[in-house]
């Protein structure tokens, strides 16, 4: 199932005088959230009017937010973007849209748990795979995942001995 919003980040304080706040990006580049032209806080969308990337975070200028009052106003907020106004490359998804699909054997079909939540870690991500007989920690690279099908709502893994957090 394909979502209609995807968190992007969240407003974690403001930058200057003008009204500009500071988005600490949460599964997406900072580059890609500085590209979109609107942002939803609270479900309300926001017209973004000028945006630069600033030590992995995004300084945004938000129409109608025209002082450090308003742009504090919004300290701690949410900042979505809509899912259809965002193209991804070939093979490429927000970690939101990972979470919750069904984690299976890519060579017996067999169901492992289900994709809990997206760890980032500087190599790359890793999915945490709960809810079978074991957890699961897989590591987002082409060696470990065989297909990831989000409007099937699975995720093929290939398991290798050790894979599980459990195993001996």
């Amino acid at each position: 199932m394909e979502l209609e919003f995807i968190t992007a980040g969240q407003i974690v304080n403001t930058h200057g005088i003008r009204g500009e706040v500071k988005i600490l990006p949460r599964g997406v580049e900072p580059e890609l959230l500085a590209e979109c032209g609107t942002l939803y806080i609270n479900g309300a969308p926001c017209v973004l009017t000028a945006g630069r990337v600033h030590k992995g975070c995004l300084l945004a200028k938000l129409k109608g937010v025209d002082d450090m009052d308003a742009a504090l106003a919004l300290k701690g907020k949410k900042a979505a973007i809509r899912r259809r106004d965002v193209s991804l490359p070939e093979g490429e998804y927000f970690d939101e849209e990972l979470v919750g699909l069904t984690a299976r054997d890519a060579a017996t079909g067999e169901e492992i748990g289900k994709v809990d939540e997206v760890l980032a870690y500087p190599a790359h991500k890793i999915y945490a795979v709960r809810g079978g007989k074991d957890e699961y920690l897989i590591p987002a690279v082409p060696a470990f995942i065989a297909a990831i099908d989000v409007p099937g709502g699975t995720l093929d893994v290939h398991m290798m001995e050790g894979l599980g957090t459990h195993e001996s």
